[in-house]
């Protein structure tokens, strides 16, 4: 990812560049995150239809309290052992995103589809392309989604997901940016995380993506460090730092408040990353704390939708 570290502005992406009528529609499919149910992404769904001319969107059918299928996986030694597999114990998701794949094919049967990923969402979206007919998905979009497993041997860390992100990274295929198939990872850069005791100071670095694939260019990085406008972290910095250690093995980086940014990115991917926006369509808000889906968030990476 080509990157350029600036003084921060809230909120700040990559412009979108303006989509001719004649560009080609997708239909889209929403997968819901961990914990997310279909409503909570209604607004979103809408809004692609009805304000950006996505023809067709469908949202898999979860509930909240569907997650707790994921239980299944305590009965398995592999969850003890740290290399538990999605399936069996994740059908059940992987199901409802093949009926809503196949709902999107009869909305919209001659033209490509777009998965949108939202946390979890998004490397279950890479299982379903691995072990289901992914032939004519052309575009993986994932907001907030740990892509990559937490390193091992990291005191204090705790792979959460029982080794399913390693298996997810060893047997899924490789992120790509190419005219047929394209992956697009958006991160947020909502708060940066500290460690739980001493008093490190918090630096003021921020990113301005730029939309480059990740292996065609080195970061390029300016940072300011005004050390007399610095304090320490505060509580909730700790607090959302000892989150962002469990997922990335260090807690003293960025994220969207829940997933670091150095998590929601994939080499090879098209690689963004949003100042100021929070993780979840749950608890956010549009003007003070905006999600991935808020207007003003959506309005910048939609594009990648309708090309």
């Amino acid at each position: 990812m080509l990157s350029l570290l600036l003084p921060p502005a809230r909120p700040r992406a990559t412009v979108s560049p303006d989509v001719t009528a004649s560009a080609p529609r997708r239909p889209a499919v929403i997968l819901p995150g961990l914990g997310n149910n279909t409503a909570d992404y209604a607004r979103l769904a809408a809004a692609l239809r009805d304000d950006h001319g996505v023809p067709a969107v469908a949202v898999a059918r979860v509930s909240r309290p569907d997650w707790l299928r994921n239980a299944a996986g305590l009965v398995d030694p592999s969850y003890w052992r740290c290399n538990l597999r999605p399936r069996p114990v994740l059908d059940w998701y992987l199901k409802r995103v093949d009926e809503a794949v196949s709902e999107a094919r009869e909305l919209s049967p001659n033209e490509g589809i777009s998965l949108i990923g939202h946390s979890a969402g998004g490397w279950l979206a890479r299982v379903y392309m691995e072990e289901f007919d992914a032939s004519d998905i052309s575009l993986l979009l994932t907001l907030g989604t740990p892509h990559l497993p937490p390193p091992k041997g990291t005191p204090g860390v705790i792979d959460q997901t029982r080794g399913l992100l390693t298996y997810v990274e060893k047997n899924c295929a490789p992120a790509v940016y190419t005219p047929e198939l394209k992956y697009v990872c958006i991160a947020g850069r909502y708060i940066q995380g500290a460690p739980l005791t001493g008093n490190t100071i918090a630096t003021t670095d921020d990113i301005l993506a730029v939309d480059t694939p990740s292996d065609v260019a080195e970061a390029v990085m300016v940072s300011t460090n005004d050390k007399s406008t610095q304090s320490g972290p505060t509580l909730r910095a700790r607090f959302i730092g000892q989150g962002y250690k469990q997922v990335c093995g260090r807690a003293d980086v960025w994220g969207d408040g829940v997933v670091p940014e150095v998590s929601a990115h994939l080499e090879g991917a098209l690689n963004i990353s949003f100042d100021g926006v929070y993780h979840s369509p749950v608890g956010s808000d549009d003007e003070q704390r905006p999600w991935y889906g808020s207007p003003a968030i959506l309005k910048q990476w939609v594009h990648h939708l309708l090309s």
